[in-house]
């Protein structure tokens, strides 16, 4: 069954006609490139990479608006379920499963303290969503381990990769992060949304389809990529 991967603007993304509405750190609200409002979007699940406020985002409004399960690493599941809002609380290397498929929290190389205070450690999300399968790298240096996750089952069909620099890997490591990964297709992300993480996706696609390693697509906010 085709999956419609739609980015909303940074690290955000809503997965849908997969069985379930799937949003990955709704960052809309304060996200000056936000595609859509909270008010604005479905969701039956909600998973978190980590809880800065650019990536934890509107998740308790929206949760609380919808009912959406929320995924998050338990520090954070922790601190969100204090707001009445269902959680999943898995820790690196667990897996949660739902109808339409599972995500897998995976390392990520990065610092984190929720808005609230709460520390925790960031995350990947490996997701397989209805058979597709999906890395969401969050945020994340460059590291020699992103092998390890491309390699541990199915292969990779999307990966979610920040180049935008300052915060996470640049576009130039994230040449290298694709090829440790090795995923079909890649689209981009964190990147252009505030002056410290401008960068150029046009020369990160350019970098990575004349190595050979991906096929990359470079959205505008709002734009919906076809997996199929």
């Amino acid at each position: 069954m085709a999956a419609s991967v739609r980015w909303l603007g940074h690290s955000a993304f809503h997965l849908s006609g997969g069985g379930a509405d799937v949003l990955i750190d709704p960052f809309l609200n304060h996200n000056p490139k936000a595609a859509a409002q909270p008010d604005e979007v479905p969701a039956d699940v909600i998973l978190l990479t980590h809880g800065h406020g650019d990536h934890l985002g509107d998740t308790v409004d929206i949760a609380t608006r919808t009912g959406a399960t929320v995924v998050a690493i338990v520090e954070l599941a922790t601190e969100i379920a204090t707001s009445g809002v269902d959680v999943r609380d898995p820790n690196l290397g667990g897996t949660v499963q739902f109808d339409w498929g599972w995500v897998k929290l995976v390392p990520a190389w990065h610092t984190a303290v929720s808005p609230a205070g709460t520390a925790h450690t960031p995350a990947g999300l490996l997701i397989n969503y209805n058979g597709h399968v999906i890395y969401h790298l969050g945020d994340t240096a460059l590291f020699s381990d992103l092998q390890l996750i491309g390699r541990r089952g199915d292969k990779i069909d999307l990966a979610l990769v920040p180049i935008g620099g300052h915060y996470t890997m640049d576009r130039y490591d994230a040449v290298t992060a694709v090829e440790f990964v090795n995923p079909a297709q890649v689209i981009p992300i964190h990147y252009d949304t505030f002056p410290l993480v401008e960068t150029d996706a046009e020369a990160f696609k350019q970098d990575v389809e004349n190595a050979g390693f991906s096929q990359v697509y470079v959205l505008n906010p709002g734009d919906t990529h076809e997996l199929k």
